[in-house]
């Protein structure tokens, strides 16, 4: 992405614009299906049942960290790296998923701390 993580819109022409183009969404897709498989949906027949309509459920317990966010820092540490190529490190005030999806990110990652 060409904005500063952080970077907040302050009118509706600047939200509009801070939306990844879709270009920028494959590219993270293909960053993150480099390092984990599609985390696995189910269809629950009672919460259908219950609800009128076809549900899906996205199992996001499944991921090998057990949380959405392993998407996010790949994402996330792939983008820093392209911005600033000389980052030798990244630290994160987490003993939690973030961490870990961190961690995930760097096992493949060669000269990198996290």
């Amino acid at each position: 992405m060409n904005r500063a993580p952080g970077d907040l819109p302050v009118n509706a022409t600047q939200a509009s614009a801070a939306l990844p183009t879709i270009e920028e969404v494959r590219a993270a897709a293909q960053s993150v299906y480099r390092l984990m498989l599609p985390t696995p949906q189910y269809r629950w027949p009672l919460l259908c049942q219950r609800l009128g309509t076809e549900v899906w459920v996205k199992h996001e317990n499944h991921t090998p960290i057990g949380a959405f966010k392993a998407r996010t820092a790949i994402v996330y540490a792939e983008e820093l790296l392209k911005r600033e190529p000389g980052t030798r490190g990244l630290a994160a005030a987490t003993r939690g998923n973030h961490l870990a999806s961190l961690w995930r990110w760097r096992r493949n990652e060669k000269n990198w701390n996290a």
